[in-house]
């Protein structure tokens, strides 16, 4: 299994609000080889929000069509240039994909 995070920096005070649309879509349901999502908030900054999408994957290969896939499309997909939502400065600061491979594992029942 591995595990694909993506730390993203947001405007403070955002965090919060954004952290449901990570899990929202019904296309993540029948997603193959996705295992789960969490969202982390972490605690304790002063200057920004940040979230931990955790994606855990069965395998590389799973996450790698998922992002070549339409609904990572459509996931990612910015508003076009004119709509009213394009007009909106993005609560995203930045962001950094880290992948991890699961060495070692416990769960508790």
């Amino acid at each position: 299994m591995i595990v694909i995070t993506n730390r993203i920096k947001v405007v403070k005070g955002m965090g919060t609000a954004m952290a449901p649309n990570f899990t929202a879509s019904d296309a993540l349901d029948s997603t193959k080889g996705l295992v789960k999502v969490e969202v982390l908030l972490t605690q304790n900054l002063s200057d920004y929000d940040e979230l931990s999408v955790n994606m855990y994957w069965e395998s590389m290969e799973h996450f790698t069509a998922w992002k070549a896939s339409d609904s990572f499309r459509a996931a990612h997909k910015r508003p076009e240039s004119g709509a009213e939502t394009s007009s909106k400065q993005s609560p995203i600061i930045g962001s950094e994909l880290i992948t991890y491979e699961v060495a070692s594992l416990k769960e508790m029942q």
